[in-house]
């Protein structure tokens, strides 16, 4: 009979252990996640060469073209962000003439402002 006794003390306490707590497993879950997500943050930034974004002395120009087939050309100065759209609208005026623009072979386009 002693034998008995002891194995219920065993099989008692095997299962006091599973009955504490039943989601303390995944209570971690949630910080891990945080973490996974600011790491494929950050890999995303560094992936396109945005880390100057964050740099307050840093001068950035991006052209984005929107699903609708609109443009977009976000210019960042210092800690100032300014968002142009660009249409394909013809303007009539008068103005001043500032420049010549040239496209070289490779397609860039070159401004030469005149003095």
């Amino acid at each position: 009979m002693k034998f008995l006794k002891r194995r219920r003390k065993i099989i008692g306490k095997h299962i006091d252990l599973h009955t504490e707590d039943p989601l303390g497993g995944v209570a971690n879950l949630f910080d891990v996640g945080l973490v996974f997500i600011v790491g494929l943050l950050f890999a995303l930034i560094s992936a396109y060469s945005l880390i100057e974004i964050f740099t307050p002395e840093s001068e950035l120009t991006i052209m984005k073209k929107k699903q609708n087939g609109e443009f977009e050309l976000v210019t960042k100065k210092g800690k100032e962000v300014k968002i142009k759209k660009i249409t394909s609208n013809k303007l009539k005026g008068e103005g001043k003439r500032l420049g010549t623009a040239y496209k070289l072979k490779d397609g860039k386009v070159v401004y030469v402002p005149e003095d």
